[in-house]
């Protein structure tokens, strides 16, 4: 092959518009586009580049660097990774607002790929405008702070290495067991300068996302394993939804007559209605999968990193014989818990063991636990979702500041349970529709509470538990999947946090809807705060008093009005029959439009059997505090050590 000559960020834009995956057969373009704010030291390099020439790649435009590689990573997501945005940012804060999105990804695994401008390869002329300088190190810029939280990092010093560097970059980006955050960081001057590119770099290049295939001494001791026992418990995790093997989850589980329960990546990789599903599970996890799980003598997960949120930090298997069986493509997560590893692809690794399993004619021991547990949620639920805010709800709400819901009703005029309204909006939008939320009590709301029936539904980001994620990967979910309607779920801290790429999904003319729940605070962080004997402090939104703390009256917000502003349409919710007319005509709505809730403080659920290892120290003046320290020090006893 012969040669192109190129600057370096010709050489780029049609790299990236020539790659592929592969899955199953089937091929796919890999990057759909760029998103980017363009800054000095990436507008006219690579920015030039893209505005001569983009191929077919799409320019987005974002209003927040971080925004706009949440909304990236969002619809990677929805896309079960084998779409992407790629992201480009200026040199200085432009590149460090997307750190905290690219540690999103990576805690997510997640393929995120971002470009940061740098200094100067020369160092002619230094320092620039937006260099931070270190007198210890002269190669350290603003783009080394990604190094930490990627998956893979390289600075393009010459142009001969974009080569490897990229190469590398779609090696990881493309492999299940190691894909999250890359950073590329690229010199101003470099992405002016001209090489000679092999047509071969610059031609298609399709990489194979394969199934890892798990090997036969790994089945035979999982198969034995297996047969040993006889309360075994499923955990889905997000590897059964990327895998696409949910099928195989139900048919392996019925076959078997072995209860699953989700985590958040995994839930809709089934429909919430199989027989054999639980729901959620540990800290976020609902009352029958909770119940099984302290039961189970066999926790078999497909998938799964095993947060502390999943396990109940490590405390919530509580059977003192249980085993773990881990199925993962990773031998790194498959080793956690001192458990069985066996490393392989979900699907191909389930139907091995359905096939081994089946020839031993093999049954757990279960007989009506697993209906009366799921009967014993759903008498739960319904409470949760028909029963407003009176004394027989108060069991379930953490301690709070004594008058705070007359506070609310009286700053807001907000009369409406948190629950109430997940069960409103469950029941009312569409049954296709996509969900997005990220942080605050919604995640453990809706982890027990919302049902799927349409796979790939829930676009749940938890592993960083990153405010600000909500809106911006709902437009990234509605970028991936225009035809489906897109509800981005989110508390007003949050929202407050980060909603500029509201703007660019007007832009874009992708609508989506925010439902936003306005408790006055950072609910959930006040009920860690107050559930554990501590007083309540800088977690509710309250005006500073005469006493110079931060104990005054409520502060309301009209956030209906701060989307009308952004030209979206905007409702306010302050009764259940309110936020029903504000859905129907929000569905009717030709742009994204926001539903402000009034949602009582700690009118969310409940833990459920479940305990979260918290850094809680003793006090010998505060006796809550020294009873939840007590607490503390019980569970851990039970908790498992690996």
């Amino acid at each position: 092959m012969g040669t192109v000559n190129l600057t370096v960020g010709q050489a780029l834009v049609r790299f990236l518009d020539n790659q592929y995956v592969s899955f199953d057969g089937v091929e796919n373009k890999f990057v759909e586009g760029v998103f980017t704010i363009f800054g000095h030291g990436f507008v006219l390099g690579f920015g030039q580049a893209l505005e001569e020439d983009p191929g077919k790649l799409k320019v987005f435009q974002g209003r927040n660097e971080q925004g706009m590689a949440h909304a990236a990573a969002g619809f990677a997501k929805q896309n079960n990774r084998r779409k992407i945005i790629a992201c480009a940012s200026s040199i200085g804060p432009g590149a460090a607002n997307m750190v905290t999105a690219v540690a999103d990804a990576t805690a997510n695994s997640l393929p995120l790929l971002v470009f940061t401008g740098d200094t100067y390869a020369t160092r002619q002329p230094d320092p620039v405008l937006q260099q931070v300088e270190q007198p210890w190190d002269l190669n350290l810029t603003t783009s080394d702070a990604f190094r930490p939280v990627s998956r893979f990092w390289d600075r393009i010093s010459r142009p001969e290495q974009l080569m490897s560097a990229m190469i590398n970059a779609m090696r990881v980006l493309t492999d299940p067991e190691l894909t999250g955050g890359v950073c590329i960081s690229l010199p101003q001057d470099v992405q002016g300068e001209r090489y000679d590119w092999p047509e071969e770099f610059l031609a298609k290049r399709v990489m194979k996302i394969t199934r890892r295939i798990p090997v036969d001494e790994e089945i035979n001791d999982a198969v034995a394993l297996i047969g040993s026992r006889k309360k075994p418990l499923v955990i889905v995790g997000g590897g059964v939804r990327y895998s696409e093997a949910g099928e195989e989850v139900v048919k392996f589980c019925t076959a078997f007559n072995i209860p699953y329960a989700e985590t958040q990546s995994g839930k809709s990789a089934t429909k919430g209605s199989k027989p054999y599903n639980l729901g959620g599970l540990g800290c976020t996890g609902n009352l029958s999968a909770n119940m099984i799980a302290r039961e189970a003598d066999l926790i078999i997960g497909v998938g799964t990193k095993l947060s502390d949120f999943t396990t109940g930090s490590k405390e919530l298997f509580s059977n003192p014989d249980v085993k773990f069986l881990w199925i993962n493509v990773s031998r790194y997560h498959s080793l956690k818990m001192n458990g069985m590893p066996l490393v392989g692809d979900a699907k191909v690794t389930l139907n091995k063991l359905v096939n081994y399993l089946s020839t031993l004619k093999y049954l757990s021991g279960y007989k009506d636990e697993i209906k009366e547990a799921k009967k014993a949620w759903d008498r739960e639920m319904d409470f949760l979702t028909h029963t407003e805010y009176n004394d027989s709800y108060k069991p379930l709400i953490k301690a709070m500041e004594p008058g705070v819901l007359e506070e609310f009703k009286k700053a807001t005029g907000g009369v409406i349970t948190q629950t109430a309204a997940i069960g409103m909006i469950r029941e009312k939008i569409e049954e296709n529709a996509i969900i997005c939320a990220a942080s605050g009590s919604l995640p453990g709301d809706l982890q027990r509470m919302w049902t799927t029936e349409e796979r790939d539904s829930y676009n749940m980001e938890y592993g960083y538990s990153c405010m600000g994620w909500e809106i911006a990967a709902g437009l990234g979910a509605k970028l991936a999947r225009p035809h489906q309607q897109v509800y981005a779920m989110v508390g007003d801290g949050a929202f407050m946090m980060l909603h500029s790429e509201l703007a660019t999904s007007l832009q874009e003319k992708k609508k989506i809807i925010v439902l936003l729940f306005d408790n006055c605070g950072f609910g959930c962080i006040n009920n860690l705060q107050m559930g554990n004997g501590v007083g309540s402090l800088a977690t509710m939104f309250r005006y500073r008093d005469d006493n110079n703390e931060l104990k005054g009256d409520l502060i309301p917000t009209d956030f209906a009005m701060i989307a009308r502003g952004y030209g979206c349409k905007g409702y306010t919710a302050t009764t259940m029959k309110e936020l029903e007319e504000a859905l129907e005509a929000a569905k009717k709505d030709e742009v994204s439009a926001l539903i402000d809730i009034k949602a009582m403080p700690k009118t969310m659920t409940d833990g459920y059997l479940s305990w979260w290892h918290v850094g809680l120290g003793d006090s010998e003046t505060n006796p809550k505090i020294h009873e939840a320290f007590k607490n503390r020090m019980e569970h851990l006893k039970n908790a498992k050590k690996f």
